[in-house]
């Protein structure tokens, strides 16, 4: 099973990308050709034979990835499968190219992996991290309902039904949304805690659009893909959801303008999941109304 891997990066963090690069280079197996998308920035030196392509501006963590994905042809085509990796993160085992090649030679239906990322200093894997309401236990493996975006593996012909990452959205909720619509074509996906990151560990908030992105991308993500009925009602959880929590005045306000604007301006194709998917995803344990 021939696999590729596509990194996004702003230029920033070169030793890092480099210590990534070198642990994709590392793995056991045939070898994994790479891409590198500069997202608006250049790309820093990199190893022979690692392709590279520099977008004259930053589209976002979905726009940049899916010219990532084009680059090995048609919705990846030239490849069985796609890692998708944080430039910051790094694999500790060798063995994780092969272990993706046999979760998916083991299971035709199987089409998203997605890994545990730990901190690379204390081995913790944040709850956030773990793609599942019952996430107290980040060690157990299971069948989930979304994934997490630098950190997984995608079939290439998951991406050839489904369609890519949705680039309007830019950051935040891309990976829920490209879930739900391989979920309604029929695949499944797999948490695998066998299956590492190291990742410095981080607050999501560090970016400066966070709480704005999250916000309209909840709206956007309910708007494009849920039945009708179930549209409001996600909306609403996940407005509570958010007054609960308490957030400081300024990220509220952010919060809330981002929410108008979901409600407020063009969020892509509308494509409904059907109910059986609605109860799929009930089954696997995450109703989508939260």
């Amino acid at each position: 099973m021939k696999l590729g891997a596509v990194i996004i990066t702003m230029g920033n963090r070169p030793d890092e990308l480099r210590a990534l690069l070198d642990s994709v280079a590392g793995q056991d197996g045939d070898r994994i050709e790479v891409v590198v998308v500069g997202n608006g920035a250049p790309v820093p030196d990199v190893p022979p034979g690692v392709r590279t392509v520099e977008l004259p501006e930053n589209l976002g963590i979905p726009g940049g990835r899916n010219v990532g994905i084009e680059a090995f042809g048609p919705s990846g085509a030239d490849v069985d499968a796609l890692l998708f990796l944080d430039d910051d993160g790094h694999l500790p085992n060798t063995d994780t190219a092969e272990l993706c090649r046999q979760a998916f030679e083991a299971d035709p239906k199987l089409g998203i992996v997605t890994f545990r990322i730990a901190d690379p200093d204390t081995g913790v894997t944040q709850r956030r991290h773990v793609p599942r309401l019952r996430a107290a236990d980040p060690m157990r493996s299971s069948r989930v309902t979304t994934f997490l975006g630098g950190a997984n593996a995608v079939r290439s012909q998951v991406i050839a039904e489904a369609g890519p990452l949705p680039g309007e959205f830019f950051y935040a909720h891309e990976e829920t949304d490209l879930a739900w619509r391989a979920l309604d074509a029929g695949w499944m996906i797999e948490y695998r805690a066998d299956m590492v990151l190291n990742h410095p560990t981080t607050a999501p908030s560090r970016h400066a659009v966070y709480h704005r992105m999250v916000a309209r991308n909840r709206v956007w993500l309910a708007r494009r893909n849920l039945p009708a009925p179930l549209v409001p009602v996600y909306v609403g959880v996940w407005l509570l959801l958010t007054l609960v929590r308490r957030p400081s005045l300024p990220a509220l306000k952010a919060w809330f303008g981002g929410f108008r604007e979901g409600w407020t301006t063009p969020c892509g194709p509308r494509r409904p999941m059907r109910w059986r998917t609605v109860w799929r995803l009930t089954r696997l344990g995450r109703p989508p109304v939260i």
